[in-house]
Formats: structure tokens, C-alpha cells, sequence
């Protein structure tokens, strides 16, 4: 394992760690009273859908981090992307989790159409869908996924991810699997994603970056990880079941029985022995982006070795995240901190990075400064994101009695958030939890 994989990983946990543990309690709370009756949830569930499509969905059809209430954001200029400013990758901005969020968001989406099969809602999926697109096309580096764009709709961070890509494919490929695409539309989303899939195999899945990047690549989908064996097995396993190419369901049989990682796992066994990180997290929404492409590889696979592995994993996972869910007593609607919006003040923090660690390490003193001088994020990212995306992992596993426990407590926190006074976007995934619960039966 390299010296810089160490070292990022290391960072990307001590951003968790300054970033929130001083604003936030290490233990989530139980509530002494009742739980909530869930009585509230249907509307608010509604309430939350108009408010991100009223705020949050910009111009360009991608999903913004945060806004004003009346929807106003700072949009990063050309320049400052290219001068990788506020940090190469493009966090702490409005525009930093675009293809992540668009990928996810159509998780929601497409259970909502399964739900209704409203001409609305198809519309609204495949404005999504087109927002990814684009967010593939903006590139000079070959494979590359955008993050957002700047000003000039064209030019983005310079540095993408394992975390922006893997929900790229996987609200592409939920997007064809939910039956929405026409023809013409299915052909040309398969035809990228194989692109895309081809150019990340010819570079041993490593994720390929801008030319104004420090680096040429960020962060890989071949690290024996939770946060890789499952993303990787997705991508084949989706390409095979989309091209019917029987290479990727070679690579993808290879690459399941494939040992790595410390211990030595394959990276079938980390699939089924789910959400567990190799570096202890406090907070952990981005458990959501492996375990979703868990719950495809269940939906897809016909091998019942492999099938049952898969739902083991998604049941361990559900299991994990249940204990967070109750965070979102911790929110009180009426005390709003301040927030920052104005998040060019980061740059008082910035230097030239002349590689992948410069990057994160400039990210993580603007992180330190941002915490201080915006501490209704910290509210909102610990007991709105971190409750909804947990009980999010929780309604993807296939075991209704397991779901079920925490149904009550799931639909409390969809009723309980008023959404319209929120300035993060990551109250989406009310949506997904909402109608996957429709998925299982109330005993």
C-alpha cells in the first residue's frame, strides 16, 4: 500500500475529526419519550422533494451542496478551478459533490417513478440523468467525472474521485434498470458508461483527473476496502448486464475472487461482511455509495453463492448504521447558528498544490476554519445528513423484520426536519428511505 494512500487516508479521517467531533456528541441519543408516530411523514416527504427542486437542481440539471433560502450560490469561477482554488478538489464549495449527489439522488427518483409512474417524475430523473452526462463531457482527461462547473458551464475542479464516480454509474445504470430511458437515450448512456469503464480498467481503475490537477490521478477503485471491492464488482457487473460483453463478466468473476487488503480478504468477502472502514469514522454518509452498489449486485446477481453474500453485506450494513438514526433528535428547528455562505473566505487558507497531498492537506485547514465560522453546518451535516443517510443504508437491506425495528424511528425523522429551512441539499435521500419503506410490509 503506498506511502501517499497512508497518508490521504489518515487526512480524509482527520477532516471528520476537526471537522465535526468538537461540535458534536461521540454517542447517538436515544429518546426517553415516544417515538414518533411517522403520522407527518408523507407530507414532509413531499415538502422535501419541492424544496430541493426549488433550490438545489441548478441550471445545468446537477445538485448543489447548499444554497440561500431563496436558492442564491456563489458559483466558482473558471479561473479558480483552474488555480485550484478554494483546494484542487473543489471542497467546501456549492459545486463540490455534483455527480455524487445527481447518482444518488436517482435512487429516490426511480423508486418514486416505480411508486407513481408519473410523466413528472421521469421528466425530473432524466433532467438527473442528463446532468451526469454532462458532467462526463467536461473533461481533457479521458474517464474523467466533474464534480459541478464554474461560471462558464464548462470548466470544473480539477479533481474527481472514487466517491463522485461510483454514483455516476450507479444512478445511470438505476436509471436503465428502472425502465425510464427511451431507445435512443439507453443506447448513448451505455455507450459512455462502457467509455468510461474502459478507460478506468486501462488505468488500473485509478481515477483520472484535469490537466490543471497536481496530480494525475485521485484515489483508485482497486483498494481492497469497503470503499472499493464493492464499487469496482458494480461497474462490471453493470457493464456486463447492460452490453451483455462477456469480458466484463470475466473480470467481474476474477475481481470477486480477487485476495487483498489487510487482513487478506476477497473482495466478495468484504462485500458480504459490509460497512466497515479501514480507517474508524465517526461520521460515515459516504458508506452509502458502496452500499447501494451492494444492494444492485443483489438485484442483479443469478449465482446464489454470490446473492446471498451480497444480502449479508447489505443486512450487516443496515445493522451498523441503525445506531446513528436517532440523531436526528438531536436537531432543533429553531436554533439556527450562523451559517457561512460566503465560502471564498476559505481562501485566506490556500496554497499552490503540486500533488494529491497538497491538496488534501489545504483542505483540511480550510476544513478547521470552516467549522468555527459556520457552525449551523456542523448541525446540519451531524443530525440532518448523517440520521437520514444512515436509515438510507437501513431501507436498502432486503430483511423487512430487521427494517421494520427501525421503521418508526426512520419515518420520525423524515416528519421531523423542516426542510425549507435547511441550506444543505443532503436531506434528499427522504425520497430513497421514504419509498423504499413502501418496499417492505408493516407487520
Amino acid at each position: 500500500m503506498s506511502r501517499l494512500y497512508q497518508a490521504g487516508k489518515l487526512v480524509v479521517a482527520g477532516l471528520v475529526v476537526i471537522g465535526l467531533c468538537a461540535f458534536l456528541p461521540t454517542a447517538s441519543v436515544v429518546p426517553d419519550g415516544p417515538v414518533f408516530s411517522g403520522t407527518a411523514d408523507s407530507l414532509n416527504m413531499e415538502k422535501a422533494h419541492q424544496e430541493i427542486w426549488r433550490r438545489f437542481v441548478d441550471e445545468h440539471q446537477v445538485l448543489i451542496d447548499f444554497a440561500e433560502a431563496d436558492g442564491h450560490f456563489d458559483r466558482p469561477t473558471a479561473e479558480e478551478f483552474r488555480q485550484n482554488k478554494p483546494n484542487a478538489l473543489g471542497w467546501w464549495t456549492p459545486t463540490e459533490n455534483g455527480s455524487m449527489f445527481n447518482g444518488l439522488y436517482l435512487d429516490g427518483l426511480c423508486q418514486r417513478w416505480l411508486h407513481r409512474h408519473q410523466e413528472s417524475d421521469r421528466q425530473k430523473a432524466r433532467k438527473l440523468v442528463q446532468g451526469l452526462l454532462l458532467l462526463a463531457s467536461v473533461g481533457d482527461t479521458p474517464g474523467f467525472i466533474g464534480r459541478g462547473v464554474a461560471t462558464d458551464g464548462k470548466t470544473p475542479p480539477s479533481m474527481g474521485s472514487n466517491d463522485q464516480t461510483s454514483p455516476w454509474f450507479y444512478g445511470l445504470w438505476r436509471y436503465l434498470y428502472s425502465d425510464m430511458a427511451e431507445p435512443a437515450e439507453r443506447r448513448q448512456i451505455i455507450t459512455k458508461m462502457e467509455e468510461v469503464a474502459n478507460v478506468l480498467v486501462s488505468t488500473n481503475w485509478r481515477l483520472p483527473t484535469m490537466s490543471y490537477a497536481p496530480a494525475r490521478y485521485r484515489n483508485s477503485f482497486a483498494i481492497f476496502t469497503w470503499e472499493g471491492a464493492p464499487r469496482l464488482l458494480f461497474i462490471l457487473k453493470a457493464m456486463h448486464q447492460l452490453t451483455g460483453n462477456p469480458n466484463w463478466d470475466k473480470l467481474y468473476r476474477e475481481a470477486a475472487a480477487e485476495l487483498g487488503g489487510e487482513p487478506r480478504r476477497s473482495r466478495l468477502q468484504i462485500c458480504a461482511d459490509g460497512m466497515k472502514f479501514d480507517v474508524p469514522k465517526q461520521f460515515r454518509w459516504t458508506g452509502i455509495t458502496s452500499t447501494v452498489d451492494v444492494r444492485a449486485l443483489w438485484e442483479m446477481e443469478t449465482d446464489l453463492t454470490l446473492k446471498q453474500a451480497y444480502e449479508q453485506g447489505l443486512n450487516a450494513s443496515a445493522r451498523s448504521a441503525a445506531v446513528d438514526i436517532a440523531r436526528w433528535h438531536q436537531l432543533d428547528n429553531n436554533d439556527l447558528k450562523p451559517y457561512l455562505h460566503d465560502w471564498r473566505q476559505l481562501n485566506q487558507w490556500w496554497t499552490p498544490q503540486h500533488s494529491e497531498q497538497d491538496a488534501l492537506d489545504v483542505s483540511a485547514a480550510q476544513l478547521a476554519e470552516l467549522v468555527k465560522l459556520s457552525p449551523r453546518r456542523n448541525q446540519e451535516l451531524g443530525f440532518v445528513r448523517e440520521p437520514l443517510w444512515m436509515s438510507w443504508i437501513v431501507a436498502l437491506s432486503p430483511d423487512t423484520n430487521l427494517v421494520n425495528q427501525y421503521r418508526a424511528e426512520m419515518l420520525g425523522a423524515i416528519g421531523h426536519f423542516q426542510y425549507d429551512k435547511l441550506y444543505y441539499s443532503q436531506f434528499f435521500p427522504v425520497e430513497a428511505v421514504w419509498f423504499r419503506l413502501r418496499n417492505h410490509k408493516k407487520l
